[in-house]
């Protein structure tokens, strides 16, 4: 059975990404994994000191960093076995009684494309390790995880709401058709108000892409608003979130419209900064 995978973490976005994968393992009724990778290039398994070796008196100060790196490794993956234990105790505690834990040593990436054929939703915080209140930093292999990994991504705040509305931002393409048809089938958008939002021209073409998207999300019953918006990619889709009150976007990755560029665009780094919604990007 697939399942929800929680990436943990030591950043400030821990405790929301394990509140929003338990929320999402109740709502698709899907078993709730915790995920901790240790940075095989911050943490090694064993220190190389190919090259080093035959440095006379200084070879034994390389064995002592040698020890040092192993025993940082060590109290790494024990730290992050904390971390696991006080996540599942957390998730436990929201209702879910499916919960596993995992780590792994090595890279982040690499790691989740092992477990892809048995994720249906993979969550993680938008902030990494080294934000604070004062200088806030996207997680710097987002991008590398969101192109490689072909499974939705649920990016989450610091903070966590229980979502009740949901927007797609809407081009017309394949990708954004494909997304309904998997808004379409998923119980986790069961009972929310959906609003669907094209940026651009307001043309006839662009109405009749709305209401086909509009009938693919009927097997859901849900309200559907439509709505098309001018103006500049990032400022529209935020304005018409924040004049609905809209608690989560949703997002195809990496097509060939505007959308994409707001995607992967210097201006989704500040939109990632400063948003305090989840964004779920569809592959």
């Amino acid at each position: 059975m697939k399942q929800v995978v929680g990436c943990i973490d030591g950043s400030r976005a821990a405790k929301a990404v394990c509140d929003y994968a338990a929320w999402a393992s109740q709502r698709l009724e899907a078993p709730l994994t915790l995920f901790h990778v240790l940075d095989q290039e911050r943490y090694p398994a064993e220190s190389d000191l190919a090259g080093s070796i035959g440095l006379g008196s200084r070879e034994h100060l390389m064995e002592e960093l040698a020890e040092l790196d192993q025993r940082r490794s060590k109290l790494a993956l024990e730290q992050g076995r904390h971390m696991l234990e006080a996540a599942t105790a957390r998730a436990r505690e929201s209702g879910v009684t499916d919960v596993h834990q995992r780590q792994r040593h090595g890279d982040l990436t690499d790691s989740l494309l092992a477990i892809e054929d048995t994720t249906r939703l993979l969550v993680m915080g938008l902030h990494g390790e080294s934000s604070s209140d004062r200088d806030i930093h996207v997680g710097s292999q987002l991008e590398t995880v969101i192109r490689s990994v072909h499974r939705p991504i649920l990016l989450v705040p610091d903070d966590f709401q229980a979502p009740r509305s949901a927007m797609l931002a809407f081009d017309g393409s394949p990708t954004t058709f494909k997304g309904l048809d998997l808004l379409a089938s998923s119980p986790i958008f069961r009972d929310f108000e959906l609003h669907l939002v094209m940026v651009g021209a307001d043309t006839a073409d662009r109405w009749e892409q709305l209401r086909q998207a509009e009938q693919a999300l009927a097997p859901l019953g849900a309200k559907v608003e439509l709505a098309i918006r001018a103006g500049d990619v990032e400022a529209a889709l935020h304005g018409y979130q924040q004049e609905h009150n809209i608690d989560l976007v949703v997002m195809g990755a990496y097509g060939h419209s505007r959308i994409r560029q707001f995607l992967v665009g210097s201006t989704t780094t500040n939109m990632l900064k400063t948003s305090k919604s989840p964004l779920l990007i569809l592959r």
